[in-house]
């Protein structure tokens, strides 16, 4: 038998056996997740002209490059977007992060690093403007704050080259978006025509310029800034499950 110095002085011989150990745990907390059928939820919409749909629908094309932002700028650092099942979490985020709302997350913003407020509900809690405001000068809606300025987002407009191959390669990992007759009838199905409208790959700078100038995210309509996508972005947060209209019983046997 091994005694634990002889472990400890071969090189060779802990780099194989901490890779064994690594890919032995990997394969216990992965495998079962295969055979697992309710690994993510499934949430349905309960009422309105789009009952029995799913709830969770992949982002707009806006929505998406705001994503993109929200990643390039760092703001994960700082911000997580996982609720977890405590009372102290629930009392002041709402109800705990389901897996179903980050689904077509790649990659996920789950984390435990809060700096700031964690933002999987924030969508809808607070104005566009107040957003605008915020990430402009932090300080002047929170005196307290520690986040820096980002005041070139409404000057910068926003970059669509490429927005339809980067929707295309997302829906190579299993994001449905469509590019054909029958992936658009799929997602009509899956989520009713209005949200299938605007998963369309061969609409997308259309359907985002129409949503940029309908939600005039940034307070200027005449101009499509990065603004514009990273409010979108976060005003869509945590708002595509109506947790008023679901029993607490119908998530707790997924946990």
């Amino acid at each position: 038998m091994l005694k634990h110095e002889s472990i400890e002085t071969n090189a060779a011989l802990l780099i194989v056996m901490t890779l064994a150990a690594i890919s032995i745990g990997g394969l216990v907390e992965i495998v079962p997740l295969h055979f697992i059928e309710g690994t993510v939820e499934d949430v349905r919409i309960v009422d309105g002209p789009n009952k029995g749909k799913q709830a969770v629908r992949p982002y707009t094309p806006l929505e998406q490059l705001g994503r993109d932002i929200y990643q390039r700028e760092g703001c994960y650092t700082c911000h997580s977007q996982m609720i977890r099942p405590f009372r102290d979490e629930a009392l002041r985020y709402g109800h705990y992060s389901l897996a179903a709302e980050s689904q077509y997350d790649h990659p996920f913003q789950w984390g435990s690093m809060r700096r700031g407020p964690d933002l999987a509900r924030v969508g809808g809690k607070y104005s566009s403007a107040w957003h605008v405001k915020h990430l402009t000068q932090p300080t002047s809606v929170v005196p307290e704050s520690i986040m820096p300025n980002y005041p070139w987002l409404s000057e910068t407009p926003l970059d669509v080259v490429g927005l339809a191959d980067k929707m295309s390669t997302l829906k190579m990992v299993g994001v449905p978006y469509s590019h054909t007759k029958i992936e658009f009838d799929a997602n009509v199905e899956k989520f009713g025509e209005d949200v299938a409208k605007k998963l369309d790959i061969n609409m997308a700078e259309k359907n985002l310029e129409a949503q940029a100038k309908l939600g005039d995210f940034d307070g200027n309509p005449d101009k499509l800034s990065e603004m514009d996508a990273l409010v979108a972005y976060l005003q869509i947060l945590g708002t595509m499950i109506d947790f008023s209209k679901h029993d607490e019983a119908e998530f707790v046997k997924f946990r």
